[in-house]
Parts: structure tokens; sequence; C-alpha cells
């Protein structure tokens, strides 16, 4: 059977768990797929062709035994270089790891892994996952398989990428800030950010993180269809006791109306007129669909949100980040940190205990908003994906990016899931719509997601274009 990375990972598995396609077979698929497009990317910055034959052996060898290999069976897949893989560097974008060699496997990697998937190599991220831009001194610069000159996102940007070139299934990414989100809008595929909770993590090879990321940051899939994102979900969600926040919420929630909120200008973000229209044509997606959907003015605060997300993330601890980032010689990573130093300083003990404090009072407000309508529509930029590296071409390019991500950063603050559903393409440049629900409603963004995603979408998996 030809071309086998093109198919979707619910199709592969459904071919290796009847024995049409062995396990083994879609491993030499996925090694040939990036043999063929990773050198134009330089989206996979790691990977051992031996070691992915063997775990697919070990698929095949469980098949043939009559057992179930789970719901991923023989699905390749990608791995942030940001978490803990057996045997690999933790590098998470810098010199300053690249000999961090991990002993034992971040929680969503033990997942994969129970759910019969292939790690078939480990994609690139800026240094400390800090930019929508991905470039770093340890692997280099990675490239948007649509258009080189765009930016891939970030932080997940090689995931976005290889997904997108049909370099794996399924890409793990992490989100503190959109960087699942904004390298699924860049490279025009699909990704989403669970709940806080929903998804167990933990670097066994790192210190404990401060309590900002563990209150927002999160692990999540990207893909080239809703329905991957739904079974990926699945698989990556497995308890792990290793994580106290994870949360044995059910996949499924109740019923509720199809009723959506869209909103165009949250908090009075300046929206482009080819972003309009998108979200715009993602909502007349849900009426045809049977849903019922409102235009608001305003949403629940998005920008208060913003301050505070970007003060839990920056500003706690902020000399010591500058210190590393100084050490290691990011252009990138000095750049996002200067650049917010006003914005995050001082950040003592009184500004943490408000901050935590607004948590809970606009976390309140989302929730109940979210008991009104289903889900929200909102863009996921305020901009269509930029020029690669436009962050760093002057302060007032800077300023421009950090304005156009205001839905990205805040929804983290609150804990909330967001998918971004990639809807088309204006000219060659990908665009979509951003898709929130409530806590643990991963289902209620899925549902309305696989709505959007029958409108049409970009072709994928695509050949890089220079």
């Amino acid at each position: 059977m030809q071309d086998l990375w093109r198919l979707s990972a619910a199709d592969l598995a459904t071919l290796v768990k009847s024995r049409k396609v062995s396990a083994r077979e879609a491993a030499q698929a996925g090694l040939a797929r990036l043999d063929a497009v990773n050198p134009r990317l330089n989206a996979v910055v790691d990977h051992r062709p031996d070691d992915v034959l063997k775990q697919a052996d070990v698929i095949d060898a469980a098949i043939a035994r009559g057992e179930d290999p789970g719901v991923l069976a023989g699905v390749p897949v990608t791995i942030k270089a940001n978490v803990d893989q057996v045997g690999f560097a933790t590098t998470n974008g810098l010199k300053l790891q690249r000999d961090l060699i991990a002993r034992e496997d971040n929680p969503v990697v033990a997942n994969f892994r129970k759910a019969g998937a292939i790690l078939l190599g480990r994609t690139n991220c800026p240094a400390f996952s800090y930019r929508w831009f991905t470039t770093n001194l340890v692997h280099g610069d990675t490239k948007n398989p649509r258009d080189a000159s765009l930016t891939p996102g970030g932080s997940s940007g090689g995931a976005g990428s290889a997904v997108a070139a049909g370099i794996g299934h399924i890409a793990h990414g992490t989100d503190i800030a959109g960087s699942i989100r904004y390298p699924a809008y860049a490279c025009g595929v699909h990704g989403l950010r669970p709940t806080m909770g929903r998804i167990p993590a933990f670097n066994p090879a790192l210190p404990e993180r401060p309590i900002g990321p563990q209150i927002t940051a999160v692990s999540g899939p990207l893909a080239r269809t809703v329905n991957d994102l739904r079974i990926s979900l699945a698989a990556m969600s497995a308890r792990d006791i290793r994580d106290p926040w994870w949360v044995p919420a059910p996949l499924e929630g109740a019923a509720r109306p199809k009723r959506a909120a869209l909103c165009l200008n949250p908090d009075g973000l300046a929206t482009t007129p080819e972003v309009k229209a998108a979200v715009s044509d993602a909502g007349k997606r849900l009426e045809r669909a049977g849903w019922s959907v409102d235009v608001i003015e305003n949403t629940p605060p998005m920008r208060e949100a913003v301050e505070w997300q970007t003060k839990l993330w920056l500003g706690d601890g902020y000399e010591a980040q500058l210190e590393m980032a100084e050490r290691e010689g990011d252009p990138g990573a000095l750049a996002c940190l200067r650049g917010n130093r006003a914005k995050v300083t001082p950040f003592d003990q009184a500004a943490y205990a408000k901050a935590l404090t607004r948590r809970a009072t606009l976390t309140r407000e989302w929730m109940l908003f979210l008991e009104q309508y289903a889900v929200v529509l909102t863009p996921v930029s305020g901009e269509l994906p930029f020029p690669d590296h436009l962050d760093r071409k002057d302060d007032e390019s800077f300023k421009r990016v950090w304005e156009a991500q205001l839905p990205q950063i805040a929804i983290p603050f609150m804990g909330l899931p967001g998918l971004v559903v990639s809807t088309g393409l204006v000219g060659k440049v990908p665009v979509g719509v951003h898709v929130v629900s409530g806590r643990y409603r991963e289902d209620l963004c899925l549902l309305a997601g696989e709505a959007i995603e029958a409108g049409g979408v970009p072709p994928s998996p695509i050949d890089p274009v220079s």
C-alpha cells in the first residue's frame, strides 16, 4: 500500500489493528517521508530509525498474540523536544541542555507508548519555548511547509511543520500562551490546547516547575483532522500518578444546546479583515450544521488575563530566566524577556497573591459566560500568520506580535480548553478560527470543530513550498 503517511491516524490504526498493514510498514512509510522532506524543513531535530522499527515490531508482536495494541496502534507521532523521552536530550531548544538525557518518559510520552503509537522523532522549538517563531542555537531554524517566508509558529513550530508535511500523523505540542494553537494556525492544521489537568505532565530530568507553568502550561495534540485530535486526546490523557494536577474528568460531558457566541474583536483586539472573514465564515458553517450563533460585541475579560498570564509565565523568577538566557545567548529569547521586562517586573509576593486572586475571579466570569454558550468563536490572532522572525525586526514589530496574540495568551490564565481549526487559505497563507469552551469540555470544542472542518480546510499533508 502506497503513501501510508497520507492517511489519518484513525484510518491507519484501523488498518494496523486489522492486520491489513503492519506497524513496521507504517513506521517505514513515516521514516521515508521524514527523509524526503525534513531536510527542507528542519521540523524533526532528532530521530533514530532503528529504534522506530523496534517499536513497530513490538506492536506487531502484540497484535500477533491477539492483544489490544491501543487506540493509536502503529501510528507514527512526533514529540516536542521540551519533554522527557528516554534516551533523548530534553533540549527545549537550548545548547545548555543538549546533554540532558532523559532516564524516564514524561507521562504524555508514556501514554503515547501505551496507546500503541510509534515515536518517530523529536520536533524543534525556540529556546526556552518562549516565542511564536521556531529557531535556536542548538537545532537551527524550522520552516513552514506552506511558505518558507512565514513563521511555522511557536513554540511547537516543529510539531506544526511536521504534521502539515506528513511527518507523523499526530504531533505532540505544549501550550502556555498559544504554543499548540499558533503553529496549527500558521501551518494550516488543527491544534487542541486541553484544559489544565486533562493531560498529565512531568519532566523527571528537570527541576519542578514554578507555580505559573504548573497551573497554565499543558501538553496537547496537533493533527490534520479533528477526529485525530479526539483519539489522540483520549490516548494522551490517561492517568499518571506523577502529576498531582491531573484530573480524572470524563472525555464526554453532558449534552448542551448547540449555541455558540462569536466575537470578532474580543477586548478591543484589532482584527484584520481577512481574519474577521474567516471567523464569520466559521460561524456560518456552524449555522449550516444546526447551531445557533450569536454575534457578541465582547467576551469576558481577555486583556487583563493576558497581563497576569504574562507575569505568571515570565515575571516569576524573571532575573533567573534572564541570566540563563544570557548564558544561552539566544537572540529571540533575550528579545522576549527584555521586551517584556516593564510589563512583568517587579513581581513580588503581593503581585503574586493578586494574580492568583484575579485568576479565580476571571475564571468564574468565563465559566458563567460559558454556561450560556457551548462554545465561543474568536480570532486565533488579530493577523494572518506573521513573516518569520517578525518579533526581532524592531520594537514596534515586537509589540505588534504580542498584541495580535491576545486570545492565545488569555485563555491559559483561566485554564480553559482552546481548539484551532484551520479553515482555508488567503492566497497561500493559512487562516482559521479559535474555539473555546468550559473546563474539561474539549468534547464541545471538537464537536463544533468537526462542523467547521466539514466546510473545507487547506489541503494536507503537503510537500514543502519554498
